[in-house]
């Protein structure tokens, strides 16, 4: 295998109280934060709906969904945009609520490692890593997904 098979391009993103490691290919599109439109019935997690491109999309607070943070969108908070992996036509994107852009970084094999024991991550955690210097979760964007979905239905 040759080296640059074995660098990803990814990025870091801000949530209360963790740092969040995707592929840089999930992500579409980066916005300031606006107050989206409630759902009723819904989660605390699922913060609302908002406008994208013609989409209604769901607002999620990763920090609230796992349990590690209560987290509000306000000055200074982003929404990124990202691309949904399970192939659901209806929702192809949701939008996830981050304090501050996202930093583009390199992936590599030798810089990145597993922190900790993967059963004490918290749900919708996959594993805790480090990027070289820096501690991050890989969130379980499938769970994340389904969860979503489950809401939506709930409160439709």
């Amino acid at each position: 295998m040759s080296d640059s098979a074995s660098i990803i391009r990814g990025v870091l993103i801000q949530v209360a109280d963790a740092r969040l490691l995707l592929p840089n290919a999930t992500i579409a599109e980066v916005l300031s934060y606006a107050d989206p439109e409630p759902v009723a019935d819904a989660p605390d997690w699922l913060l609302g709906r908002m406008r994208w491109r013609g989409w209604q999309l769901p607002l999620v607070s990763f920090s609230r969904f796992t349990g590690i943070a209560e987290e509000r969108g306000g000055l200074g908070s982003k929404v990124i945009v990202l691309k949904a992996l399970g192939g659901d036509t209806k929702h192809p994107f949701f939008a996830l609520l981050t304090q501050g852009f996202p930093r583009l970084v390199t992936v590599t094999e030798a810089g990145l490692a597993a922190v900790g024991d993967d059963a004490a991550v918290p749900e919708g955690v996959l594993a805790r890593v480090r990027l070289n210097e820096d501690d991050a979760l890989l969130p379980d964007l499938a769970m994340l997904e389904t969860r979503i979905t489950e809401a939506l239905a709930i409160a439709a």
